[in-house]
């Protein structure tokens, strides 16, 4: 078997289409994987031996890398790997795990406003309510000269600064360590908390941020506040976000991410009317899904010249 070989484990129609036609012919070998939903029992099998995975979605357990056998290198088509496994047991096993930055940030950015505007406007509401045959119209809220509070700012919240800056709306963020941009306030956590209109989520998941939005950050918020989270599920107190929906101290929460994914059928969410719900879609956009997989295949070929 060649050492640098690469298996795509998970590839779904369009990524596997993108990653045969940017696949070049002095590249690592690639084997894809046609079938997007994989048991992570399955992976020692997929994998055959290869030393290097390139993983969306698949979750990969500590217990079944070991069995894993010459595994190296996983390429995870992202930057939250905490999310579907341990990077730090891996690297223990002699696994190094590559994460995938700025690919998609304006198709997530794009999608973080988006849910911003459909909760303040309940478009959402409105269009189940016309399907069921009921003439709905509700309040909506005008955002000009709004507040919108960034929790994180990395490239992806620098692009919903822009795009919100541009509609009219003041920015104001705070970031874990100390940053600048230009038109963007910095301010301490619970002034953002308590000042804000919209509260949106861009931070990494790990092991400091798991949990963030706590119940008492919730509770901090402006009565009537929008929630977005683009970002991560496990970021939010998710029992806490439900009550703070249903007593209304949270107007609305646009979600493209949650903690169990899929959401099961019947969760608890899907029976809220204030919440707007995307199915972890914000970066599947014909542009970042090229930028991912030629991001992908760079890593595979800087790892088979030795890089790590």
């Amino acid at each position: 078997m060649s050492s640098d070989r690469a298996v795509f484990v998970d590839a779904n129609p369009t990524l596997a289409a993108l990653a045969e036609r940017l696949h070049r012919a002095d590249d690592p070998g690639l084997a894809i994987h046609r079938k997007p939903n994989v048991e992570p029992d399955e992976l020692p099998g997929i994998l055959n031996g290869a030393p290097i995975a390139i993983i969306d979605h698949t979750h990969l357990p500590t217990e079944v890398a070991r069995r894993c056998v010459g595994l190296k290198h996983v390429v995870f088509l992202g930057t939250g790997p905490h999310s579907y496994m341990n990077p730090g047991e891996l690297a223990q096993l002699g696994i190094t795990v590559h994460v995938i930055k700025g690919y998609g940030d304006t198709a997530v950015a794009e999608c973080a406003v988006g849910l911003m505007w459909t909760a303040a406007k309940g478009f959402a509401r409105m269009d189940r309510e016309m399907r069921a045959g009921n003439w709905l119209r509700t309040d909506g809220v005008q955002l000009t000269g709004k507040t919108l509070g960034l929790i994180g700012f990395g490239s992806i919240a620098a692009e919903v600064s822009r795009l919100a800056l541009g509609s009219g709306m003041k920015v104001i963020a705070w970031n874990r360590t100390a940053k600048t941009h230009g038109g963007i306030q910095f301010v301490e956590l619970e002034h953002l908390l308590a000042g804000s209109d919209v509260v949106s989520l861009h931070l990494l998941l790990n092991d400091e941020t798991n949990g963030f939005l706590s119940r008492e950050r919730i509770q901090a918020m402006r009565r009537g506040a929008i929630l977005i989270n683009t970002a991560r599920g496990a970021l939010v107190d998710e029992e806490a976000m439900v009550d703070a929906l249903r007593s209304g101290h949270l107007a609305h929460a646009g979600l493209d991410v949650f903690t169990a994914e899929p959401l099961p059928a019947g969760h608890v969410l899907t029976t809220l009317p204030n919440v707007t719900l995307s199915a972890h879609s914000a970066f599947r956009t014909p542009e970042a899904s090229s930028n991912l997989i030629e991001a992908a295949l760079a890593h595979c070929r800087r790892i088979a010249r030795g890089g790590r």
